[in-house]
């Protein structure tokens, strides 16, 4: 007994000695397997795939009680391209050297309680290398707890800070534990992920919700065995699967698989100590990221000795695209940007004194400098400007993409600051404009990187427009606002409330175009401030002694900041009482817009100006177009995560019938961001100040005599001040300002004297027609790369997961030009009114614009990945002879003979596979993911497993259409090719996937005869018509009087007025016979041959003098022998009150027919009415045929446009409709198809308030 309980008690003690928390012996020798694999594609068979495979054996020795040295040995790293039922991984023997020399190298460690601490290397170790060892190591990390089955802690892994979740399961039979560890990565607080690019692309929290675009899962699996020094770890497999999709990952993705395993080979006693050499600290586990602008995912080429290579590299190009865009060599951009990118700046500077003195190689370099983007870019430029050996419009263009694609971190916008300071910058105006705007934008980007962000970046410009306010300065005060409003910066608010009314500590009374921009300073902090900003702009719009457009702008900042309903609601009660109609008209439209957005940032918004509307439209819903309004369009699609939105703003005020402001908005809504795609605004100050008192002659219904008097006020704006602007105008992309400048009197007068008539040699117009004499050659090409957007995430291996996007374009313009002037001028310019002026021209217009997509692996080293490529090329050559007769008013084009294939537009796109690394640049792969081969159906494709449910879809689609001309021996031909392999549920993504190419061509044809030249000539001049054209006209009539009677008569009121008429016009031409009928204008298309006669098209425009009636006759004979095509048109409008057409083409006019009709009543006691018809008697089967198509559109149309709809049989060849002013800003509709008929009520439209006679009770009726 006393036996039994001794082994008992033994066997107790031994199993309390074993524990399951990891540890290492410092005194042990660990040895490992390990591999690790990366695959890209779309998890889909027989579609190809990428990846990289990498095997070793690792060692790990103790150095200390909580340092160890990890070595690596028998490294194979191996790629992968093809297909994974049949392909294998193919070894890369130079590549594994390279990877292997650094990874030979001992790596030390700090290690205690199961988790992994310092890492030091090398200095010489790359960062590449360094993050594999952290994905070895990362096994390693593990947090084992033996009293709890399942639980959750918050952790640092190659991923960064996240939550991690644990489950464990021990087996009895071996006492091993195994543990299952989930990783979360999106519940991190430092998640290893960066962004580049995308910092004025708004980030969208709702958007997020409808879905996202990339979701992530990592597991690990660990086999842990329990020791006397602690848990062991004798296997482990670790699992990470990525979903990437350009849409909603619901709707198919691209797909990354990344797998991991160590097993334990053995352990040892430590037989000697490691030697070493000295080590730097390298960080912690998390992975780190760097050198990302040098690393280009798209391309890999060797860098060595990059100022040679980029020379050569511009030199070509510059050749290649001299005269048109050579679309081959565009891609090869992205290489210079590379090169440019990795070269000292010394480098830079032997290359401005190569290119220098060449005017293209110059513009070339100056164009693709501004791609570095870090500090070197900005020495160049402050060099450059000290200097003052570049011109202010080579500096405008430099500056403003340099600064806008700078790297925003702290040390480059401190030196920023230096270019504020230099005079150069402040020698020109525009460029002056240019750079402070730019450093705001700087600003903006900083601050959208380092939070918070410190006020000193923005204090140049709160000095600026402190200084400004102080001295009073109109134009320093606009320019330091917008480069405020640009910076976005919270700590500007103090500063910008000094500029605003009510609202300023101290009382200020500005112009009304500095307290526009004052307000639109804010519309950046809006979404960093929201509160700050609602509390502002409230104030200003309850200020009713402000004026009108102010409070209006007041609003539009107050919305930006998306109120909740609270504050909706008490602006709807203030403007529930509001006298100002102009501002409630802008509040309801912009309420009206909203409460219909679909878009995920107006989700809530649009909740509560749904409610707003309801509030207000008994009151104000019938306010006229004459009042200011704010319009939005916007669609927004969950399964692409992609939408729109077009907003127009019109500010008036109660003294202007027109606008004070006018703005324009874009915005694209992507994968949970939002980007301001484009914004236009104009400012119209000092004409409003002319147009700002009673007009002479002017009644507001917009009539020939209204604008007659408007044009009569605005030749008096000679009497304006000239320090102030006549006009003013700004553009903005991704919602900061760029480009801004007023128009004052002196720049319109020198435009004015340039081109007046009276001008001689000292216009600048007079020295460019001599120019043009001598002959021109101008040429311009530019390239563009129009964004980088990119995205950087850890993968488990330790790999940089990157997804990219970039958009980059070249374009070109060139001219060749001369002219003759006969007889030449010798006084002033008005005598080319007198002259003949022949030109000859040839050149070139047009750019190709490149987008790839990357989602893959990119290191130095390798890459591997999925890159979807697109090229779009446009392409418009001309060559022709013109004569331009001003006395009599006579115009001739001569164009050569098409004799060869050109492309005037072509759309190309694929899906690759992508496999590259440096060891070996002449075999990297690019394999299209739909080879094809899968045309093809010599091959049964089977399904994996885990789709059997799926179906496999197959899009083969190959069009071309043309249409001839054998006349002039050219032909426009439209072609597409597309090849899709997909399954059902990869839908939106199968836009993405397979073989796509569109193209518009013109090509030639056989043509009837040789043709030496297209001919085409406009006589303006007013003659009599020869005797056989008044006979086709008095044909023409008797045609149209025979039509006239077979077009039912309507019983609508408009019919009653021309049925109360005497005779149809037709019928007193024909009885009077006095009008003579006068050729106004004769346009000629003719393809000459040689002395042969001509052939092509002729057409004469008629017009026959009367009064009351307005009448014109067209027709049009086609010229060459046995054709007798012709096409009369006649028109007719009748004192304003009926206009009518009638059309016959074919045969001597005689084969086809149709007749349209329009008309007008107002009678008194009734609406004012307008009927219209067309009617057709006989028409080709193709425009039947498109009729009946267009008609199988018209229910969704009309239900999209908010009509009703009823089926009946309506007259069959006839379409009529009939508008009915149902009050003075609105209108019912009704309109008549031979088979339904479609109405609806109330529609506003802008009815000018002269022509209507409702009160202002009714319209609140």
């Amino acid at each position: 007994m006393r036996g039994l309980l001794l082994c008992c008690l033994v066997a107790l003690a031994t199993c309390q000695s074993v524990h399951y928390e990891l540890s290492l012996n410092p005194k042990k020798t660990y040895e490992y397997k390990y591999e690790g694999e990366v695959n890209f594609g779309l998890g889909m068979p027989n579609l190809t795939e990428s990846g990289v495979r990498m095997r070793c054996n690792v060692k790990i020795i103790g150095v200390s009680e909580q340092t160890f040295v990890l070595q690596v040995s028998d490294l194979a790293f191996e790629e992968f391209n093809g297909f994974p039922e049949k392909n294998g991984f193919n070894a890369s023997p130079k590549l594994t050297q390279r990877i292997a020399d650094q990874l030979v190298k001992p790596f030390m460690f700090d290690y205690a309680g199961g988790h992994v601490g310092d890492i030091h290397a090398p200095a010489e170790v790359s960062d590449t290398v360094v993050n594999i060892v952290r994905g070895i190591l990362g096994f390693f990390q593990v947090t084992v707890k033996t009293t709890q089955r399942i639980y959750a802690l918050e952790e640092v892994g190659i991923h960064g800070r996240c939550q991690s979740n644990y489950a464990t399961e021990e087996n009895m039979e071996t006492k091993d534990m195994i543990i299952t560890q989930v990783v979360d990565l999106s519940d991190c607080n430092e998640k290893a992920a960066m962004y580049r690019g995308i910092a004025t692309a708004v980030l969208d929290e709702v958007s997020k919700q409808r879905g996202e675009s990339i979701v992530s899962t990592v597991r690990y699996v660990y086999t842990v065995k329990p020791t006397e020094e602690g848990g062991l770890i004798t296997r482990a497999h670790g699992l990470e699967r990525q979903h990437f999709s350009p849409f909603n990952v619901k709707g198919g993705s691209f797909k990354m698989q990344a797998m991991k395993e160590l097993v334990l080979l053995g352990v040892s006693d430590t037989a000697a100590a490691v030697t070493f050499g000295p080590m730097e600290s390298k960080g912690n586990l998390v992975h780190k990221f760097f050198s990302a602008d040098a690393f280009v995912p798209i391309v890999m080429q060797d860098l060595e000795d990059p100022v040679a290579k980029a020379i050569e590299l511009i030199m070509q190009l510059a050749e290649a695209n001299k005269y048109q865009i050579d679309s081959a060599t565009t891609e090869d951009t992205i290489k210079v940007y590379q090169l440019l990118r990795v070269m000292p700046y010394e480098g830079l500077e032997v290359m401005w004194k190569q290119f220098a003195g060449n005017e293209e190689y110059r513009r070339w370099f100056l164009d693709m400098i501004t791609e570095v983007s870090d500090v070197r870019i900005l020495k160049f430029l402050e060099v450059r400007f000290q200097a003052g050996d570049v011109s202010v419009n080579e500096a405008l263009e430099t500056l403003v993409i340099a600064i806008n694609h700078l790297q925003a971190i702290p040390e480059l916008v401190e030196m920023a600051k230096t270019i504020l300071d230099i005079p150069f910058c402040k020698s020109n105006i525009y460029l002056w404009n240019t750079v402070v705007l730019s450093y705001g934008s700087l600003v903006y980007k900083h601050c959208a990187y380092y939070t918070p962000c410190p006020v000193t970046a923005v204090q140049p410009l709160l000095d600026m427009a402190t200084e400004s306010l102080k001295n009073g300065n109109e134009a320093d005060m606009v320019i330091a606002l917008k480069a405020l409003g640009n910076a976005g910066h919270p700590d500007s608010i103090k500063t910008i409330m000094r500029f605003l009314p009510g609202v300023a500590a101290t009382p200020v009374d500005l112009p009304p175009r500095v307290l526009s921009a004052a307000v639109q300073s804010m519309r950046l902090i809006a979404a960093r401030d929201p509160h700050s900003v609602q509390d502002i702009t409230l104030s200003l719009f309850l200020q009713k002694n402000l004026p009108s457009e102010i409070r209006m702008l007041a609003f539009m900042m107050l919305f930006d900041t998306k109120p909740p309903m609270a504050l909706v609601s008490l602006v709807t009660s203030h403007l529930h009482e509001e006298k100002d109609l102009h501002v409630v008209s802008f509040a309801y439209s912009y309420f009206s817009s909203v409460a219909r957005s679909s878009t995920p940032d107006n989700q809530f918004l649009s909740t509560a100006c749904n409610v707003a509307v309801k509030i207000l439209a008994p009151k104000f819903g019938r306010l006229s177009y004459h009042y200011s309004k704010a319009m939005r369009l916007d669609w927004f699609d969950d399964d692409f995560l992609i939408g729109t939105a077009t907003e127009v703003f019109m500010l008036r005020n109660a003294t202007n019938i027109f606008p004070t402001e006018i703005m324009m908005k874009g915005k694209f809504y992507f994968i949970g961001r939002i980007l301001q795609l484009l914004e236009l605004g104009i400012r119209a100050d000092g004409i409003m100040e002319l147009l700002d008192t009673n007009i002479p002659r002017f009644t507001g219904d917009l009539s020939s005599g209204d604008l007659k008097a408007i044009s009569n006020v605005l030749q008096n704006w000679e009497i304006l001040p000239n320090d102030k602007p006549i006009l003013s105008a700004y553009t903005r992309a991704s919602g900061q300002e760029w480009l801004f400048a007023d128009f004052n009197k002196e720049f319109i007068e020198n435009i004015l004297r340039a081109g007046s008539p009276s001008a001689g040699k000292e216009s600048p117009v007079w020295a460019a027609i001599e120019n043009l004499q001598r002959g021109v050659s101008w040429h311009r090409t530019k390239p563009y790369l129009i964004f980088e957007v990119r995205y950087f995430q850890a993968t488990t291996l330790g790999f940089p997961l990157e997804i990219s996007k970039y958009f980059e374009t070249v374009n070109g313009i060139t001219v060749n030009a001369k002219a003759a002037v006969n007889p030449p001028l010798t006084e002033r310019l008005g005598q080319l009114f007198t002259s003949e002026i022949s030109l000859e021209t040839d050149g070139f217009i047009g750019y190709t614009k490149d987008f790839w997509v990357f989602y893959g692996i990119n290191t130095e080293l390798f890459q591997c990945g999925t890159e979807f490529k697109s090229k779009m090329p446009v392409a418009i050559p001309w060559k022709f002879a013109a004569n331009i007769n001003f006395k009599e008013n006579k115009f001739e084009l001569d164009f050569p003979p098409c004799k060869e294939e050109f492309e005037l537009f072509s759309l190309r796109s694929n899906v690759y596979a992508v496999s590259r690394n440096i060891e070996e640049l002449a075999l990297a792969k690019k394999t299209p993911m739909i080879p094809n081969a899968a045309a093809s159906n010599d091959e049964v494709l089977r399904p994996h497993p885990d789709q059997v449910q799926s179906t496999l879809l197959r899009d083969r689609l190959k069009f071309k259409m043309c249409t001839e001309s054998n006349i002039y021996g050219v032909g426009l031909c439209v072609e597409s090719e597309l090849r899709r392999e997909y399954y059902d549920e990869q839908y939106p993504l199968y836009y993405f996937l397979g073989y796509t190419n569109m193209a518009v061509k013109v090509v030639p044809v056989q043509a009837n005869k040789a043709v030496d030249k297209i001919h085409f000539e406009v006589n303006a001049g007013r003659s009599q018509h020869p005797m056989s054209a008044r006979q086709l006209l008095e044909t023409l009539r008797r045609l149209s009087k025979k039509a006239t009677q077979r077009v039912r008569v309507s019983s609508d009121s408009a019919s009653s007025v021309r049925e109360r008429s005497n005779h149809s016009h037709h019928d007193n031409i024909m009885e009077s016979g006095a009008s003579t009928p006068e050729a106004v204008a004769n346009i000629k298309a003719f393809a000459l041959s040689g002395n042969q006669k001509p052939e092509g098209y002729d057409a004469v425009i008629y017009y026959t003098p009367e009064a009351n009636t307005r009448s014109t006759q067209l027709i049009v004979s086609q010229v060459g022998e046995d054709t007798n095509w012709k096409m009369c048109v006649d028109t007719t409008v009748n004192s304003n009150v009926e206009a009518k057409a009638h059309i016959r083409w074919g045969a001597e006019c005689q084969s086809y027919e149709m007749s349209m009709r329009g008309a007008t009543a107002h009678f008194s006691g009734s609406r004012p009415v307008f009927t219209a018809k067309a009617h057709w008697t006989r028409i080709p089967e193709t425009m039947a045929e498109m009729g009946r198509r267009m008609e199988s559109y018209i229910p969704g149309m009309a239900f999209f446009l908010g009509f009703s709809e009823k089926h009946e049989r309506n007259a069959q060849q006839e379409v009529s409709a009939t508008v009915v002013a149902a009050s003075a800003d609105s209108v019912n509709v009704k309109i008549e198809f031979p088979g339904c008929t479609v109405y609806g009520q109330a529609f506003p439209v802008p009815l000018p308030p002269a022509s209507s006679e409702f009160t202002t009770s009714e319209i609140q009726q």
